[in-house]
C-alpha cells in the first residue's frame, strides 16, 4: 500500500478542498493510504460532514498540527518557527519513512527550505528545482525550475538539466531526452554571461543529449523533451502560458466578437473546442515535484481546487510507484 501525507492546511483555499481532493484520490487508487496533516479536530468533522472514511479502516490517518505556513511568512522564519506545521509534519512523515511522499499547497519558500532541511538533497545537488509539465506537440515537456530558485548559478542549471534528464527518462521512458536551454536567442552571443556559461557546460557534457538554446515558444513545439532555465522565467513562463490558454479558450467559447454565421459555426465545432481546451487545459498540469531531495515532495498551486489538489496526489502516487527518486538517485552520481 503506498503512503502520502497531504498538508491540509497550506494554500490559499483551506482544507475543504484538500479533503473532497483525498476522498476521490482514495477511489481512483484502491491501494492508497492518506496521512491528512492539519488540525484534528477540524479536519475530524469535515470528515464526516463528506461522509468519509473514517480513520479506523486503514486508509486514513489524521495527523494533528497546531499551526499553519502562510504563503506571507518568510521562508527563514517558517523554517525556526512553525516546526508543529502542517507543511513541516507531513514532511517529516516523509523523512521518517512513515510516508512515501509529501503534496502541499502551501509556501514554495517555505516548503522548499523546510524540505532540504528535514529530507536532505541528493549527492552533487546544491539547492533542489520544482520540475513541472507543459502540454507540447510531443505530447508534454518538462520545465525546470519553476519558482523554487530565482539567480541560480550556471553550475545549478547544470545540475537542474541533469535532475530533469534523469526524471524525462526513469518517469517518462524516453532513453535519451533532448535538452535545451532557455534563453532570449538561439546564437551563441544571446543571453547573459551566466546562462552562456551554463551552456557551454551542458554542452560540453557527455551525458546529456544536449539540443542547445531555446526561446519560449519552444515550451510547445515539442523540439526539446526538456527546458532548463532560472527559477524567475520559468514561474514567468508558466503562468504566462497558463494565462494565453484559459483567454484563447474562454474567447472561443463564447464566440466573442464572432458574425451570427461565426456563431453558428462555432456551436457546430463547440465540441472540437472543448475537447482542446481540456487537452491543454493547464489545471490537469497541476503539481510540480521538487526535484532533487531524497523524499518525493509535489507542490500544488497555492489557489488550487480539489481537481487541480487532485491531479497533484496522482502525481506523488505515480513517483511513487515508479521509484523516481531512487533511481534518480542511482543514476545521478555517474552524470555529475
Amino acid at each position: 500500500m503506498k503512503t502520502i501525507a497531504l498538508d491540509m492546511m497550506s494554500g490559499d483555499c483551506g482544507p475543504h478542498s484538500r479533503i473532497q481532493a483525498a476522498q476521490e484520490a482514495l477511489v481512483r487508487h484502491p491501494d492508497l493510504h492518506l496521512v491528512l496533516v492539519g488540525d484534528a479536530s477540524f479536519i475530524r468533522v469535515s470528515l464526516k460532514e463528506n461522509n468519509f472514511p473514517s480513520d479506523n479502516d486503514g486508509r486514513v490517518t489524521v495527523v494533528h498540527a497546531g499551526q499553519t505556513v502562510t504563503m506571507e511568512d518568510r521562508p527563514s522564519l517558517a523554517l525556526r518557527r512553525k516546526q508543529d506545521s502542517s507543511m513541516w509534519l507531513a514532511l517529516e512523515q516523509v523523512a521518517m519513512g512513515m510516508s512515501q511522499a509529501c503534496v502541499s499547497a502551501g509556501n514554495t519558500g517555505a516548503l522548499m527550505a523546510m524540505g532540504r532541511h528535514l529530507l536532505k538533497t541528493l549527492p552533487g545537488i546544491d539547492r533542489p528545482a520544482l520540475v513541472g509539465q507543459v502540454p507540447s506537440a510531443s505530447g508534454q515537456t518538462l520545465l525546470l525550475d519553476l519558482g523554487a530558485n530565482v539567480d541560480s548559478s550556471s553550475d545549478q542549471l547544470l545540475q537542474f538539466a541533469v535532475l530533469g534528464s534523469l526524471m524525462m527518462s526513469e518517469v517518462h521512458g524516453i532513453a535519451q531526452p533532448r535538452v535545451g536551454l532557455l534563453n532570449v536567442g538561439e546564437e551563441d552571443i544571446k543571453g547573459c554571461e551566466r546562462v552562456r556559461l551554463a551552456g557551454q557546460l551542458l554542452e560540453s557534457h557527455e551525458s546529456l543529449n544536449y539540443f542547445g538554446y531555446v526561446e519560449g515558444t519552444d515550451l510547445f513545439s515539442g523540439r526539446v523533451d526538456v527546458v532548463v532555465c532560472d527559477g524567475y522565467p520559468g514561474n514567468v513562463a508558466l503562468k504566462a502560458s497558463e494565462g494565453a490558454v484559459r483567454l484563447v479558450v474562454s474567447r472561443l467559447l463564447q464566440g466573442e466578437g464572432l458574425s451570427w454565421r461565426g456563431r453558428l459555426l462555432l456551436k457546430l465545432v463547440r465540441p472540437f473546442v472543448k475537447g482542446l481546451s481540456s487537452a491543454i487545459d493547464p489545471s490537469q498540469f497541476n503539481g510540480a515535484t521538487l526535484l532533487g531531495l531524497q523524499g518525493v515532495v509535489v507542490k500544488s498551486h497555492g489557489a488550487s481546487d480539489k481537481r487541480q489538489f487532485g491531479y497533484a496526489i496522482d502525481q506523488a502516487v505515480k513517483a511513487v510507484e515508479q521509484s523516481a527518486v531512487l533511481h534518480i538517485n542511482e543514476r545521478l552520481e555517474l552524470m555529475l
